[in-house]
């Protein structure tokens, strides 16, 4: 089987034109040796008399005589033209082979430098799945370099004859007509590897990431709505990534639809402020405090924060308050609820009672629960449990089973269409923060070179404010890092340091995600039960690639692979 690169493309969801790219990388695959290389998806800028000239290959074959083979897939209707082959964009209609030689030109002023003058044989040939060349002889083209919908000769062996890989004496295997030039073949790879940056574009696959995984984790906003029962209470015992928050979204939306009057309450404030962004009444969405300190200001009652248990305080006075009629809640949808304590969970509940036609929907993820709350148990309700996590990175949930070993999720399933690269570890001594630092800072820029932008990365530290040397940190190197100020504006919207690259802490960041995260300033000196959960959580934040920079002694604990991160 060929070698494919980028290696991951395989985990790509793609529709029209570049989903039948998709299958042709398929068909090269299986249908040639694994001496060959095949490159998909190459672009490139050369300047040119002051002028930028972008060109563009699907596919390059190299062969393993340093051969090259460029292949320009055209799917869907061509046109047969006196001046040959055309196909019709929306900035009019394009000349084929001279798009074709314009490729060629180009590759060839940029191979040259590479290869000490010494340029390879490349050829070309055009793919055309969808369409039967009428009149191959007048199409500019050589036939011979040309495969179509009806050509009796497959893809592979049309690729195997125009880099003369020639044949074996042996039944069903290859040989080679022309020798192997491993130094040039190596060159040509790192050339298109490096030079030609066949890095994915991360802020193209990003979005469309992020669309496959809402449709994936909508299943459970689906399923879960459909169930029926007398005075529902409906008990969600998801995962990270199982999609709680979007079945929150849909539950809002039905009441909205149908007229229903509907609360949703959660622990975390950033979770509850991304919630009523998105939410269709934002004056429904609350953390508990804020549902509190609502109450409390329509009972007249003065709120006092700072001091010892302001929190608590105003917990108790909330919950001795009577139920105002016009409280009550139709659908009450609790999000979070590992982290709510046993008396906030009866304060809620009042606001619904024993109407027969009022609805609970109460979602949870044990293994999230960072706060020691003692677990809901209720036999009297409707049980769901997710197992499937559809955000983090197959490699992230593979990582977490081998970590976590017996204190995994039960059943716990990687079912995100992103594998991405393996989590990455990097190891410093526990006593030395500069270390930690500068791994943190190796961290930033093995990222930025992945493809990553500061946007797309967030930096999670394992400590909260009064031990982290970055929360509260104006920078970090060359980096300006942007932190939660401790204070909220007149509007209720929390403020923020000026920055460029986001720092937050585990806590705070539970409930949200984001493409690149850095797990940093982990630290313990025993893997129990609160380090399993604290670790879940942060690894589980990631959407696209994760790095953990944790200290020698934890990574100790956790075993291999970790403890060979590197320092």
């Amino acid at each position: 089987m060929a070698r494919i690169l980028p290696t991951d493309w395989r985990a790509l969801e793609a529709t029209g034109a570049a989903a039948r790219e998709l299958e042709t990388l398929a068909r090269l695959e299986s249908g040639l040796p694994d001496s060959v290389t095949v490159f998909h998806g190459v672009h490139w800028t050369r300047v040119e008399r002051g002028f930028a000239a972008i060109g563009e290959i699907d596919f390059v074959v190299i062969a393993p005589s340093g051969r090259l083979l460029l292949i320009e897939q055209k799917t869907g209707f061509l046109e047969e033209t006196p001046e040959g082959l055309a196909k019709r964009h929306l900035g009019g209609r394009r000349n084929i082979r001279l798009e074709l030689d314009r490729t060629l030109d180009a590759l060839r002023k940029r191979l040259a430098p590479v290869t000490g003058g010494e340029l390879p044989a490349i050829d070309y040939l055009l793919y055309c799945p969808d369409y039967a060349v009428r009149e191959p002889g007048s199409a500019g083209i050589d036939p011979a370099q040309i495969v179509d919908a009806r050509s009796g000769v497959g893809l592979a062996r049309r690729v195997h004859d125009l880099l003369q890989l020639g044949r074996s004496d042996a039944p069903g295997e290859l040989g080679l007509a022309e020798p192997e030039r491993p130094e040039l073949v190596a060159r040509l790879r790192r050339f298109f590897a490096n030079e030609l940056e066949l890095v994915p574009d991360v802020s193209a696959l990003l979005s469309r990431a992020e669309a496959l995984v809402t449709r994936l984790s909508g299943g459970l906003a689906t399923w879960a709505r459909r169930i029926e029962a007398p005075s529902l209470r409906l008990r969600v015992i998801g995962t990270a990534g199982s999609g709680k928050t979007q079945l929150a979204l849909a539950l809002l939306q039905d009441a909205e639809r149908d007229g229903r009057r509907a609360l949703y309450v959660c622990f975390n404030r950033p979770l509850a402020d991304h919630l009523r962004e998105i939410a269709p009444d934002p004056s429904r969405v609350f953390t508990y405090h804020q549902w509190c300190e609502r109450r409390l200001r329509n009972a007249g009652r003065a709120i006092e924060f700072g001091g010892p248990d302001s929190f608590g305080r105003m917990e108790r006075e909330a919950a001795s308050l009577p139920v105002d009629p016009r409280e009550l809640v139709d659908d009450l949808v609790v999000d979070e609820g590992q982290d709510f304590a046993a008396a906030w969970r009866e304060d809620l509940f009042r606001l619904v009672g024993d109407r027969p036609d009022a609805r609970i929907f109460w979602l949870e993820d044990p293994m999230q629960n960072l706060y020691g709350r003692e677990p809901f148990d209720d036999p009297g309700w409707t049980v769901m449990h997710a197992p499937a996590n559809y955000r983090s990175p197959r490699s992230v949930v593979r990582a977490l089973r081998e970590i976590l070993g017996e204190r995994a999720v039960p059943g716990l399933q990687a079912e995100s269409p992103i594998d991405g690269s393996e989590v990455e570890y990097l190891v410093y001594e526990h006593d030395d923060a500069d270390a930690m630092l500068d791994a943190t800072k190796r961290a930033i820029t093995n990222a930025l070179r992945a493809g990553f932008r500061k946007q797309d990365i967030v930096l999670v530290t394992w400590t909260g404010r009064g031990r982290s040397r970055l929360l509260g940190a104006a920078t970090l190197g060359p980096h300006r890092l942007q932190s939660f100020a401790g204070r909220y504006d007149m509007f209720g919207n929390p403020e923020y340091r000026e920055g460029d690259l986001l720092v937050d802490s585990v806590y705070r960041f539970k409930g949200q995600s984001a493409p690149c995260v850095i797990l940093t300033e982990v630290d313990f000196e025993s893997f129990d039960e609160a380090a399993a959960r604290k670790l879940f959580v942060g690894m589980t934040r990631a959407s696209m690639r994760l790095t953990v920079v944790i200290s020698a002694r934890a990574a100790r604990e956790l075993g291999p692979p970790v403890a060979g991160g590197t320092a």
